[in-house]
């Protein structure tokens, strides 16, 4: 049953604005299903995924300490985890990193991956209701109000902020719809070596065969977070969004993120030094959530799916723990295995030379896919920054630090040589509109 927009629904968004929106967006189940709690009784694959190490494709937890290296915290729920050094890509530690589950939200990340460099940000939309009309049940919203104009930035604002899946199938319309946008999705994954990941809808609506892992979804926000757009919005705490009107006299209300490390919430404070990237949830997933966090100029990415407790916070509590972990356990341990890069970036690789295009593509972002598949530092490695993006204690989003590269073989650059980033993505350097 396709999800009813009504009128109601975007007069309460208006007058309630930031708190309804967030409250909406965390807590209420996107799916009631039946088979949730059997879903949640099942055990990892005995055989899962080796890519990125053979470690990652065994059950349970992989960790090799060293004598003096911290204990990992004792009170993890979590189905399936992993945290890794975003910079060299080692993984430190994992659980069940290969196993695929529902990823709720968090799959919002690779849609972003895959759209947000086909349109630039001040891009305007028009609403129409057919837009809309695939929209799950009881979908988290926005309040994007029929007939209503907004530019490209507002709407992934209300991606990032709000998880608006209104917001989601707005872009998804620009982008030609919802069958060439899943598409695009799929091909990006698997350029991606996350091969754990099967796309149904864009937005993380549960459906039958959607499936990611801790592990791509940590590959996901690791290449997210090369677009400097990308780290701007995950790491936003609070914008204005429009509301109704014209001009002058149009209204528009606060939203605040739905990533409670990001912004506190009553009994959990805000990580110090998070910087997205995004949560999630659903009656099948569970809460979910992939962070990436610096301290001390050590950048850290965690992904976990699907803690025991009930509690919504209980996956924001436990990322982080791990979090923690990973930073105390600095050259304590050794990795277990790696992030891998895109294929197009391997050593095998023809490097995506001529810039293929995705089936259906119109042509006019081929310079931008062209980016998506092929990156090189002056050695012919793939070299990204990565800017991380932190909030002070009043909430303002500040610059904090931080570049990666995928290869361990690759010294770290300082930050003012990293002028190597993907073609077609807005360098960090480009002037804002």
């Amino acid at each position: 049953m396709p999800f009813n927009r009504s009128s109601a629904f975007t007069t309460a968004a208006r007058a309630f604005g930031c708190a309804a929106l967030v409250t909406f967006a965390l807590v209420s189940p996107a799916h009631a299903d039946e088979e949730a709690d059997d879903a949640r009784d099942e055990q990892p694959p005995e055989a899962m995924s080796t890519i990125g190490g053979e470690r990652l494709g065994r059950p349970g937890t992989q960790v090799d300490r060293g004598d003096d290296a911290p204990a990992l915290p004792d009170d993890l729920t979590s189905r399936s985890w992993i945290v890794a050094d975003a910079e060299t890509g080692d993984v430190l530690a994992a659980h069940n990193a290969h196993w695929p589950l529902a990823p709720a939200s968090t799959l919002k990340m690779l849609f972003a991956d895959t759209v947000l460099p086909r349109f630039e940000r001040d891009e305007t939309y028009r609403a129409e209701p057919e837009h809309f009309e695939e929209m799950g049940e009881g979908s988290s919203a926005v309040g994007i109000a029929d007939g209503q104009t907004y530019t490209v930035e507002d709407l992934w604002h209300g991606v990032f902020l709000a998880s608006g899946n209104d917001a989601v199938y707005a872009l998804t319309a620009m982008n030609g719809g919802k069958e060439r946008t899943v598409a695009q999705m799929n091909e990006r994954a698997e350029e991606l070596q996350a091969n754990d990941t099967h796309v149904v809808n864009p937005d993380g609506y549960d459906a039958e065969g959607q499936l990611s892992s801790a592990y791509d979804l940590t590959l996901f926000a690791r290449s997210g977070m090369q677009n400097s757009d990308f780290r701007e919005y995950v790491s936003t705490p609070r914008a204005e969004f429009p509301g109704s009107g014209e001009g002058e006299d149009r209204e528009s209300y606060e939203i605040q993120s739905t990533n409670r490390l990001l912004v506190g919430a009553p009994g959990l404070d805000r990580y110090e030094g998070l910087a997205g990237v995004k949560n999630g949830y659903t009656s099948t997933a569970g809460h979910t959530f992939t962070g990436v966090a610096e301290r001390d100029g050590r950048v850290l990415l965690v992904t976990a799916l699907a803690p025991d407790d009930d509690d919504p916070l209980a996956v924001y509590r436990e990322s982080a723990a791990l979090l923690d972990w990973g930073f105390a356990a600095e050259g304590l341990v050794e990795p277990v295995g790696e992030l891998v890069p895109p294929l197009s970036e391997t050593p095998d690789s023809d490097g995506g030379e001529d810039g293929e295009e995705s089936d259906g593509d119109d042509g006019k972002n081929g310079g931008q896919e062209a980016g998506l598949h092929g990156a090189a530092g002056s050695d012919g490695g793939a070299v990204s920054g990565l800017l991380v993006l932190g909030v002070t204690a009043a909430g303002l989003v500040v610059l904090a630090a931080g570049a990666y590269v995928f290869h361990r073989r690759h010294p770290l650059p300082a930050l003012s040589q990293l002028s190597a980033l993907r073609p077609g993505r807005r360098r960090d350097d480009a002037p804002r509109e």
